[in-house]
């Protein structure tokens, strides 16, 4: 597994309620086997900004613990190579994300974003 411990910069997160509620009432919407991505163009070109969700329905805490930090991962891999500018994500947590392979995940996710529009870099 590729996990790791590194956090994204605080300007680049979603972290309060009204924030999701707005990306999920004006965005699009991409499900995945592993997760559901939502996803809005601001369109005025600051910093992307992404939250993590994973509800109880998931598992106990230990497990929806560990699928947000896979999730976390997953999006710190990707930001690497992308900055996202001007784009507000939510990443939404499933049960398969626990147990799928961590590769099979980010695949996921890259897949998710170019059906929302979003041009990736390699």
């Amino acid at each position: 597994m590729t996990d790791t411990g590194n956090k994204l910069q605080p300007v680049l997160r979603l972290k309060k309620r009204v924030q999701f509620l707005n990306v999920a009432a004006n965005g699009q919407k991409v499900p995945t086997s592993s997760i559901v991505l939502q996803l809005l163009h601001r369109n005025d070109g600051e910093a992307g900004r992404v939250g993590f969700t994973v509800t109880k329905k998931v598992g106990n805490a230990v497990v929806r613990n560990r699928v947000k930090r896979r999730l976390r991962s997953v999006m710190q891999e990707i930001a690497q190579t992308n900055a996202f500018q001007g784009i507000d994500m939510v990443m939404i947590g499933r049960k398969s994300t626990f147990e799928k392979p961590y590769k099979a995940i980010v695949k996921d996710f890259c897949w998710a974003l170019r059906k929302a529009g979003v041009v990736l870099n390699k």
